[in-house]
């Protein structure tokens, strides 16, 4: 655990630091402190340090702390005492478990994102770090010990510091307060008490109960799966719509968070108006109505949502307070019901329908009875926003102290309860009344009255008119009924208010919370103003104004019966997403979907999600219709706009296993000549730098074959990996933003043929592998070093070796635009720093002088403006001198040729040698896309001067067969003759430079060259192959003659024999062969077929 230095030769040192020490003794730590040998441990990678672990190091005086520094085999408690620091080499060592290691424990800081409000995230050791060798003299900062010893990192390391958010006066809630109590009360809604003896009145018990259970069977797999995503990492601020958004993406989140925030501020609405209709029932019992029922509704109602406006915007911890004596109110008012069940009715009373518990009364209510207009699912449209309250818990999940704990407890605990209070309530309303109820005393029964099973006339009253006329009590008449049935008839009223008021409260604190956080995400642009929060709780005040204005809206509406079923469907949405959510993160099969709550099934969510897409056409089919519109337009605005986030959704889980699915069943399917596609390996470098060489082979490859953009790092590995890796997602990130259907890949080698075939041989996987190489043809081969034209011949060998197709593009102007991208990138930073300089002087400029020039100074350093300033200027004289606007235009202009449309042209196929088909199939797919499509195929082929006519029939019959549309085919009988003393003098002074002239010398001497330069182009190989190379400069007069004018020309390339043919003859082949032409690509497939005319 020490350094190898005995422990009184140690001198202090300002730069050691603290660390604790591990006994490893197991018990020996006496025998250690009295200064016996240390234990021997078996010889490790350490060496002699194995021996000297326990050795330790302490400044004069400290010796106490030395005496007490093993006492159990615990670890030892000291100050400065201990030093990782070794003075003889200065090489330090991070000490973990007692190992001189830089190995970290771990720990929870290294799992955090990036300023967490939870803790500062920690970074770890990065593996660099641990498996090179230790840096020698590091100087160790003051006060890193700690963090070095704990295995946080190494000193010196430039770790971003997340400041973790002033907690202080922060509030924060429990399973009971923060979601018990709220989804209890926002449960217990207006329906409770002004409802469900409607429902119950219509729908009977038996259907009633149903009804009740239909929607618990809704809100309890809804539980299920909200209880298990949010068990699923820590759940911050936005309920439903941040766990629909971090499950399935920004996509669906966005849109349904939107709709579940609109529901939530009608439901305020819905709320409101169930409080206001109780006030105006009572002012019309006093003969205290203000205007007319519906006005006083609404009036009532405007002034109520104010007052909670009030309490909301004043605080969390205010609306928690009034949240829990609401609910005090609530249970005394449901426990004064079924009390005032029992007490023995009066003649009041019972004019109005209630009889105590009667069997006959419950045999009269348990079928259904609907009135004209009402059905199951009308009735069950009105009763199901009563259990949307489930998550009103989950939407304040950022208030919350634990949230994973707080959410599945109080909510399914919420559900039972409610559920049991719900059918109780109902059962017992329906057993002791009857539907329908005159409220007249006077209504008894006389003598030798037939009751026709009437549970009324058999105790005693006839209500038979109100089958004729319109009745004002009963359980089809009278929203106050349980009113009427309690004990204490105000406790009810104080129920109502409290039911209902609670639910508003709930919903009007629900529907900001939500707003906000799907605003912070900026998923929808302009709904970024009510991201910003207020006060230590990051209060949405925008939000609550906002949602106020939704709610005024609605309830001046003022009839209940309206609002119930626009929610309704809203809810519905929000919950078939919540469990096609849990669905799909458990379908995906993801090993990031570890739910703390296990009690859940992926079917049973499925089934869930599709019983509530089903409820919602059953209850309102146009509302379910306008529901999918809205979220289906909001989904595709999302989509469009792809918001710049990263949640690791199921959906991208999803995508990766559909894709391994799909790879590994293409695996099984044999390769078929009809199935052919070119799948190219691009030797792009960054793809940005050669784009023109990119955009020709996305033309031939884009939604038909496999495209990678291939670049090969050479040099010290150490470096070319960390600027491999570095930019990798950069340059994928470009190719998606260029809409260029492509991968890249990048490899490190030693040389750029080993990384060539490095990519030649592993790139790809399973059946998406190239089959085709295509690289830039190297116009700078006579000024570049031997090596480069050995490697660039030497891959070409290498891909025939492989049985890969070559293509070789050449352009006019070259492909390499890497000069006129590095000026952009100086010109860019220059505006930049110019930009923030005119920033800095304004901002100074505003400070009315305060801190003079030398505030300005200060400023710029800053910026990093001051300190580089001479050199930008050495950079800006470059620029200028360069003259980039005029010299490179013209290879600006090359880059992009293959973007634009080509227009009325031909493509002129130079088939000279038949590879498979290559050559013919590449331009055949060139003119399937849009740019090419003007273009004619033109077939040029080579024959003998006196079979013209019959090769041209034999070729127009073999296209036919391959089903390729030609314009022209051309017979050339002249190939093979001689080309002219102009042009081959031309390919003469070409290759003069590399030539040995070996026969003009002795034998000696000759050899003694051929030692010496054996790269060189040897008379004898010239005289060897002197027909092939007149082919090659006879060929370019024929391109010059015939296909000038073409828009593109693809040519067979010709091979060089390995072993006979020198690299730089091959060069000067393919460089006279492609001179002064249009845009050439030089095809040679790997002689498989890859057309056939058999269907």
């Amino acid at each position: 655990m020490s350094v190898n230095t005995p422990s009184n030769s140690v001198p202090s040192s300002t730069s050691r630091f603290q660390v604790h020490v591990i006994n490893e003794g197991h018990g020996s730590g006496a025998a250690v402190g009295d200064g016996a040998d240390p234990p021997h441990y078996e010889e490790t990678s350490f060496g002699d340090e194995a021996q000297n672990r326990l050795r330790i190091s302490f400044r004069p005086g400290n010796q106490e702390c030395y005496d007490n520094f093993l006492q159990n085999g615990d670890s030892a408690k000291t100050d400065t005492t201990f030093h990782a620091y070794d003075s003889h080499t200065n090489t330090y060592y991070l000490q973990t478990f007692g190992h001189n290691t830089m190995d970290a424990v771990p720990k929870i800081e290294y799992y955090r994102n990036t300023g967490s409000v939870s803790g500062p995230k920690v970074n770890r050791p990065s593996l660099l770090e641990i498996h090179e060798q230790l840096a020698k003299n590091v100087t160790v900062a003051p006060g890193s010990a700690d963090r070095v010893a704990n295995g946080d990192g190494m000193p010196g390391d430039e770790q971003a510091e997340n400041k973790e958010e002033d907690t202080a006066g922060v509030v924060k809630f429990g399973w009971v307060k923060g979601v018990l109590v709220r989804c209890m009360l926002n449960i217990w809604g207006v329906m409770l008490f002004i409802r469900l003896s409607w429902i119950v009145g219509e729908a009977g018990i038996g259907l009633g109960v149903i009804i009740i259970g239909l929607a618990v069977t809704v809100t309890a797999i809804t539980g299920l799966s909200t209880s298990a995503i949010a068990t699923n990492g820590y759940v911050r601020g936005g309920g439903a719509y941040y766990l629909i958004s971090r499950s399935l993406g920004p996509e669906f989140g966005g849109s349904i968070g939107l709709i579940f925030a609109f529901a939530n501020a009608v439901a305020v609405a819905m709320y409101v108006v169930g409080f206001a209709e109780t006030v105006v029932d009572l002012l019309k019992e006093s003969d205290s109505m203000m205007v007319d029922p519906t006005n006083d509704i609404r009036i009532i109602g405007s002034i109520t949502v104010v007052i909670l406006l009030g309490i909301s915007v004043a605080g969390m911890e205010w609306e928690a307070k009034a949240q829990v004596i609401l609910l005090v109110i609530l249970l005394i008012a449901i426990a004064n019901f079924f009390i005032g069940t029992v007490i023995p009715s009066n003649n009041e009373k019972r004019s109005r329908g209630f009889f105590n518990y009667q069997a006959s009364i419950f045999a009269e209510n348990f079928g259904p009875s609907f009135t004209k207009g009402e059905g199951f699912f009308s009735v069950f449209a009105i009763f199901f926003p009563a259990a949307t309250g489930i998550l009103a818990g989950a939407n304040i999940s950022g208030d919350l102290e634990d949230p994973q704990d707080a959410i599945p407890r109080g909510t399914m605990l919420a559900i039972f309860i409610t559920t049991v209070a719900y059918i109780g309530v109902a059962i017992c309303v329906a057993a002791c009344v009857v539907r329908d109820a005159t409220g007249s005393i006077n209504d008894t029964i006389v003598s030798g009255m037939n009751c026709n099973g009437s549970a009324a006339c058999g105790l005693g009253y006839d209500f038979s008119r109100c089958q004729h006329e319109p009745c004002q009590y009963g359980l089809m008449n009278n929203f106050q009924v349980m009113s009427m049935v309690s004990g204490f008839g105000p406790l009810i009223t104080a129920g109502i208010f409290s039911a209902t008021l609670s639910s508003a409260l709930a919903s009007l604190v629900s529907a900001p919370k939500v707003f906000q956080a799907l605003c912070k995400d900026n998923i929808f642009k302009g709904l970024q103003f009510f991201a910003k929060g207020y006060g230590k709780n990051n209060e949405p005040l925008r939000g609550y104004f906002l949602t106020f204005v939704i709610a005024m809206a609605f309830i001046l509406i003022a009839e209940l019966n309206v609002i119930a079923p626009i929610i309704s469907n809203f809810f519905l949405a929000s919950y078939a997403l919540i469990n096609f959510s849990c669905f799909h993160a458990s379908y995906a099969k993801s090993p990031g979907w570890r739910p703390a709550y296990g009690i859940y099934n992926m079917w049973v969510s499925l089934f869930g999600a599709i019983l509530c897409c089903a409820v919602m056409f059953v209850i309102n089919w146009w509302a379910a219709v306008i529901t999918y519109v809205i979220e289906l337009s909001l989904y595709i605005y999302v989509t469009y706009k792809k918001p710049d986030v990263n949640w690791g959704s199921s959906t991208q889980a999803l995508s990766y296993v559909s894709a391994l699915d799909n790879a590994l069943e293409l695996t099984t399917v044999e390769d078929h000549v009809k199935n052919f596609r070119p799948q190219c390996i691009v030797l792009t470098g960054g793809p940005m730098a050669r784009p023109a060489l990119l955009d020709i082979t996305h033309a031939f490859t884009k939604n038909s074959g496999l495209c990678i953009c291939c670049e090969v790092f050479v040099g010290p590995r150490k470096l070319c990996v960390k600027e491999m890796n570095s930019g990798m997602a950069k340059k994928q990130a470009w190719l998606i933003k260029n809409k260029i259907k492509a991968f890249y890949a990048a490899v490190a080698a030693d040389c750029f043929r080993d990384g060539v075939r490095s990519l030649l041989q592993a790139s790809g996987l399973g059946r998406m592998k190239p089959n085709t190489l295509v690289i830039g043809y190297k116009k700078n081969w006579r000024k570049a070093p031997l090596s480069e034209i050995e490697n660039y011949v030497g891959i070409i060998h290498d891909a025939f070796d492989f049985e890969i197709g070559v293509v070789i593009v050449r352009i006019s102007q070259g492909f390499d635009i890497s000069p006129v991208l590095q000026v952009q990138d100086e010109l860019e930073k220059l505006e930049q720093e110019r930009l923030a300089l005119e920033a800095a002087i304004k901002d100074n400029e505003r400070e009315e002088g305060k801190g003079g020039i030398r505030g300005l100074f200060q400023k710029a350093g800053k910026l990093n403006i001051t300190k580089p300033a001479p050199k930008k200027e050495g950079n800006i004289n470059t620029i200028q001198s360069m003259h980039v606007g005029e010299l490179n235009q013209k290879l600006v202009e090359a880059s992009a040729q293959f973007k634009k449309k080509q227009g009325k042209g031909t493509i002129d196929v130079w088939w000279l040698f038949d590879d498979g088909g290559l050559t013919l199939l590449i331009p055949y797919i060139l003119t399937l896309r849009k740019k090419w499509k003007d273009c004619k195929l033109r077939i040029y082929v080579g024959g003998k001067i006196n079979r013209i006519e019959e090769e041209k029939i034999s070729m127009a019959s073999l296209l036919s067969k391959f089903r390729i549309k030609f314009a022209d085919i051309h017979i050339i009988g002249d190939i093979n003759i001689k080309p002219n003393k102009e042009s081959w003098k031309v390919f003469e002074e070409m290759i003069e430079p590399y030539r040995l002239h070996e026969s003009h010398k002795d034998l000696t001497t000759a050899e003694k060259l051929k030692r010496e330069s054996p790269w060189k182009i040897t008379d004898a190989e010239l005289e060897a192959v002197k027909e092939k190379s007149y082919r090659q400069v006879r060929l370019n007069e024929l391109l010059q003659e015939h296909s000038r004018a073409a828009n593109l020309i693809v040519l067979s390339l010709p091979v060089a024999r390995k072993g006979s043919i020198s690299d730089l003859l091959y060069m000067a082949w393919l460089d006279i062969l492609t001179r002064n032409l249009p845009p050439v690509l030089l095809v040679r497939g790997n002689h498989k077929n890859v057309l056939t005319f058999y269907s």
